[in-house]
């Protein structure tokens, strides 16, 4: 009876290498698909930055469009696009830009200068994800450039 008792002792669970092979099987899945993962959601950040850029470029158009100029600095710059400036008088009731101020992907705010270098109207971008000027890889600048 106690012979039975340990073969069936020793038949429930696992062997110290099922937990083994079990543990260096997920540590290569996780070697393979973690990176994948990491890179698309940085990709998917400076993604989503640029389509901010893009929308921010469609709200400073428009708003030359109703005022025959880009927001200036004195007007104060992006915040035209939210906040109505004293001096303009062709203002879009509720804002250019609902929700707010606008932000990067990194809750940074974009950068915005008028007159814009190199003979644009403006530049327009993000810092990346380090909120600083220059940078490689995910800190480098985001800039919008019209296509």
């Amino acid at each position: 009876m106690q012979a039975k008792r340990l073969i069936n002792r020793k038949q429930s669970g696992f062997t110290l290498i099922e937990v083994m092979v079990v543990i260096v099987i997920l540590g290569i899945l996780a070697v393979l698909v973690v990176p994948n993962v990491l890179g698309r959601a940085d990709k998917a950040k400076v993604d989503s930055t640029k389509l901010a850029l893009s929308n921010v470029a469609g709200a400073l158009d428009q708003y030359k469009v109703d005022n025959g100029h880009y927001p200036t600095p004195a007007e104060g710059g992006l915040e035209a696009l939210v906040k109505q400036p004293e001096s303009v008088k062709n203002w879009v009731p509720g804002g250019y830009l609902k929700g707010g101020y606008p932000k990067d992907s990194w809750e940074n705010n974009l950068q915005y200068n008028q007159p814009g270098s190199e003979g644009r109207s403006y530049d327009l971008y993000s810092f990346g994800a380090d909120g600083k000027p220059g940078g490689e890889g995910l800190d480098a600048d985001i800039y919008y450039s019209e296509q």
